[in-house]
């Protein structure tokens, strides 16, 4: 048992290690045994979630479908025998021209539309929408429905638009629709469940808390904590915060830079890390250079604006003494676990669950949101702290803590649950299939 979580849960197994693609033809099952299909449409993205997911289902014994893209291909996933790679997305990089983006979004939904009217999987997870959403969340899901489909859905944002405050009259009506028929659909709060069910009128029979399940995709080496310092310039007599991932708007950084400013005098050894890329609102960022001259702490933080693949990950986490969210609205982060697989405690805003997943003192501390004053002092008295003194020793506590609570095993077994159920009253999908070869599938290298 660790010391912050004293009830023990069964953790899922460590990441399959695999290799190149294959056609649906070599799945591999027990002789005899009932195989669930399913698909899992990604849009196209998000690397951690998609790999956890799919290891937890085929470690429970489902042969899925996951519809990706370049950004997907890895061998966790082309060379998992019961995983069927599709990479119908293709290139998703932002450098090409306004006619090629159409031509090779138009080519993926063609491809998209032919692999539901022919596929024998009974279950659609949409885990995120694509590129039109407004078409995803109406006409993409009657067509998917037209077909027997039994469609779930992750919510990882219940309404992402009101978040980043481009909420509208349209924006709300076609997520009503997307939620109404979805057969059923996951959250990871209590709080999202229950703003489903206030604003969008979701039945409470039809919502699923899950956890948000543990990032355990980035490599984690031997690397120390005073290495991962010196590569980055830093002395380990440095305190050093770090603020990860996109930078956008609703993450509040601005809050974090004046906080910088106030402790300066304060704690002469404070440093800053914004490591992640602007892939939206460049007037933001730019909003962010001007609050750094005038606060002058240019000095006191290493910036690294670009996206930071998986392989350079652990350098930023390790280099770290904490991770702070200064958010003024989420519900929850995935940055907030990836800190917890590396061992990292965090500071972070009082907003959406993000108190539920802080064991004060322990994993963490709260802050009020939007205030720069109590952020300030709230990270002096982390420095202060006994967590921050011990932190080498307390690394691993939080991990362990993180690996029970945020399982991908849970994950698991609440999703196969509701898709038995589903399947049961849907009589014209059979759980176990025969193998169906579909189209452009990752080629054996």
């Amino acid at each position: 048992m660790t010391a912050i979580q004293q009830k023990k849960t069964p953790s899922v197994a460590g990441p399959v290690t695999v290799g190149p693609g294959k056609t649906e033809a070599r799945r591999r099952s027990a002789p005899g045994r009932a195989v669930l299909r399913l698909a899992l449409l990604t849009g196209g993205g998000d690397k951690p979630y998609v790999l956890g997911i799919t290891e937890a289902l085929t470690g429970s014994g489902i042969s899925v479908d996951v519809i990706g893209s370049d950004n997907l291909v890895c061998r966790e996933l082309t060379d998992n025998p019961e995983v069927n790679f599709l990479n119908l997305r293709g290139d998703l990089s932002h450098d090409a021209g306004r006619v090629d983006k159409t031509i090779r979004v138009l080519r993926y939904y063609v491809r998209l539309l032919k692999y539901a009217a022919t596929t024998q999987s009974g279950i659609f997870h949409i885990l995120w929408n694509n590129k039109f959403e407004l078409f995803d969340r109406t006409l993409l899901m009657i067509y998917y429905r037209a077909f027997g489909k039994r469609v779930v859905m992750t919510a990882h944002n219940v309404n992402a638009a009101a978040r980043d405050g481009g909420d509208s009259f349209l924006n709300r009506t076609t997520l009503k629709v997307q939620y109404s028929l979805c057969h059923h659909i996951f959250v990871h709060t209590e709080k999202m469940k229950g703003e489903l069910i206030a604003n969008f009128d979701v039945a409470d029979d039809k919502i699923s808390v899950i956890p948000f399940g543990i990032n355990n995709t980035a490599p984690n080496t031997g690397l120390t904590t005073d290495a991962a310092k010196s590569k980055l310039g830093l002395s380990d007599r440095e305190r050093t915060m770090l603020f990860f991932g996109r930078i956008v708007p609703y993450k509040g950084l601005e809050y974090l830079i004046e906080a910088l400013a106030r402790l300066v005098p304060r704690c002469p050894g404070v440093r800053l890390i914004i490591a992640g890329a602007i892939t939206e609102a460049p007037q933001y960022w730019q909003e962010i250079q001007q609050a750094i001259i005038r606060t002058g702490t240019d000095e006191r933080i290493i910036q690294k604006i670009q996206f930071i693949p998986d392989e350079e990950t652990e350098l930023y986490f390790k280099a770290a003494d904490v991770l702070v969210l200064p958010y003024n609205h989420i519900f929850q982060t995935g940055v907030l676990f990836l800190a917890y697989s590396f061992g990292l405690p965090s500071i972070v805003s009082d907003v959406g669950s993000l108190k539920e997943e802080i064991v004060e003192g322990k994993t963490g501390f709260v802050v009020p949101p939007k205030n720069p004053a109590a952020l300030a002092e709230v990270i002096e008295k982390y420095f202060s702290s006994d967590l921050f003194k011990n932190l080498e020793s307390q690394r691993p506590e939080i991990r362990e803590y993180a690996n029970e609570r945020y399982s991908w095993s849970k994950v698991a077994a609440i999703t196969t649950g509701i898709y038995s159920k589903l399947l049961k009253t849907n009589a014209s999908t059979p759980a176990a299939v025969a193998c169906n070869p579909d189209p452009v599938i990752v080629k054996k290298a």
